[in-house]
C-alpha cells in the first residue's frame, strides 16, 4: 500500500512513495511556507468578500464599490446562525468625541444598514474630531432571512432586550399587555440573551460613547433620549418623540446610563432616502453635535 503524505495536494510537496519522507525533510522550509501563506490568503479573501457579496445582494441603494469601500472588519461575536458582526471604525488623530452608529437592530428595515454603510464613507469625507464607530448590520440573522425578519434566528427582538431596571417585571408586562405577545416583539427570556444585544452592550463598554445614533424605519420621525437637547430635525425627519419602552436602546443607553441616543426613522424600510437627502441628514447631526454633544462641541462641522 503506498502512503499519502501530502493529502491537501500543495505543489511541490511529494504525493507518495517511499521516499516522500526524505524529500519532505529536504523541501525548501521558503517554499512550504509561502504555500501555505497562499492558502490562507486565498480563504481570507473570500470571507472578506462574503459581506459585500451578502449586504449589495440584499440592501437597497447598495453598490459593491460602496460596500468594499467601507472596510468592514468582523468584530468580537457572532449571531445566532455564526454571522459576523461587521465593524468599521473612522477615527482621526485628534478625536475628541466617540460616537456609535447602529443599524438593522429589526432586520427587516433594510433601509437602515444602507444608511449606515452611506454615512461610513461621508465620516471618511468629513473633517470632524470625532472617532465614529459603526455597526451596520446588528441583526444579520434577520436581516438575511427570506423574507427578511425584525427578530433575530432565536425569535427576539434585541430592541426589547437590553438590561432597563426592572426588565424582568416590565418587559414580559409590556409584551403581554401592550402588544398581546406579538411574536414580532417578544423581549427574550431574559436580557441580554442574545449574542447580538450582548456584543452591542459590550461594544458600549468598551468604547464609551458620547453618542449613540440608531437607525430604524419606517416612521419617518426622530426620537431622541437622553441628556442633551435633542435636534429638531436632520433633513426631513423632525422630533417626535414617542416614549420609552422596557429593554429598548434609547432607554437602556439615553435614561438609564445617561448616554444621548438619537433614534432616526426612516421613511421606508425597503428604500433609502435620496444619496442627497442622506447626506443632508449627515450634515444636520453634525451640526446637532457641534453644538451640544460632547467635549468637542465647540468645534464647527463642515461640509464634505
Amino acid at each position: 500500500m503506498r502512503r499519502l503524505t501530502n493529502p491537501w495536494g500543495l505543489a511541490g510537496l511529494p504525493e507518495s512513495g517511499k521516499d516522500g519522507a526524505g524529500k519532505l525533510a529536504l523541501m525548501p522550509v521558503r517554499r512550504f511556507l509561502m504555500a501555505l501563506l497562499a492558502m490562507f490568503f486565498i480563504a481570507a479573501g473570500a470571507r472578506a468578500a462574503l459581506p459585500c457579496d451578502d449586504f449589495v445582494a440584499r440592501l437597497p441603494n447598495v453598490q459593491r464599490a460602496l460596500c468594499e469601500g467601507a472596510q468592514l472588519q468582523p468584530g468580537a461575536a457572532r449571531s445566532v446562525r455564526g454571522q459576523a458582526l461587521w465593524v468599521r471604525d473612522v477615527k482621526p488623530d485628534d478625536a475628541k468625541l466617540r460616537v456609535l452608529v447602529v443599524g438593522a437592530i429589526h432586520g427587516d428595515e433594510l433601509s437602515s444598514a444602507s444608511v449606515a454603510l452611506h454615512w461610513i464613507r461621508l465620516a471618511g469625507l468629513t473633517p470632524a474630531q470625532t472617532h465614529w464607530r459603526f455597526i451596520p448590520a446588528l441583526n444579520p440573522d434577520g436581516l438575511l432571512s427570506r423574507p427578511p425578519s425584525r427578530v433575530n434566528a432565536r425569535g427576539v427582538d434585541l430592541n426589547r432586550n437590553f438590561p432597563t431596571p426592572h426588565w424582568e417585571r416590565d418587559a414580559a408586562l409590556y409584551w403581554e399587555s401592550r402588544t398581546r405577545k406579538d411574536p414580532r416583539r417578544w423581549p427574550g427570556p431574559k436580557p441580554l440573551s442574545e449574542p447580538e444585544s450582548r456584543f452591542l452592550h459590550e461594544e458600549m463598554q468598551r468604547f464609551k460613547p458620547n453618542l449613540i445614533v440608531s437607525i430604524h424605519a419606517p416612521y419617518g420621525v426622530l426620537d431622541f433620549d437622553g441628556p442633551s437637547v435633542p435636534p429638531s430635525r436632520l433633513g426631513r425627519l423632525y422630533l417626535d418623540q414617542v416614549g420609552i419602552f422596557p429593554g429598548s436602546l434609547g432607554h437602556y443607553g439615553g435614561v438609564h446610563k445617561g448616554v444621548p441616543v438619537v433614534t432616526i426613522e426612516l421613511p421606508n424600510a425597503m428604500r433609502t432616502p435620496l444619496d442627497a437627502e442622506m447626506r443632508q441628514m449627515w450634515l444636520d447631526l453634525l451640526r446637532w453635535m457641534s453644538e451640544r454633544v460632547g467635549p468637542g462641541a465647540e468645534h464647527a462641522a463642515r461640509t464634505p
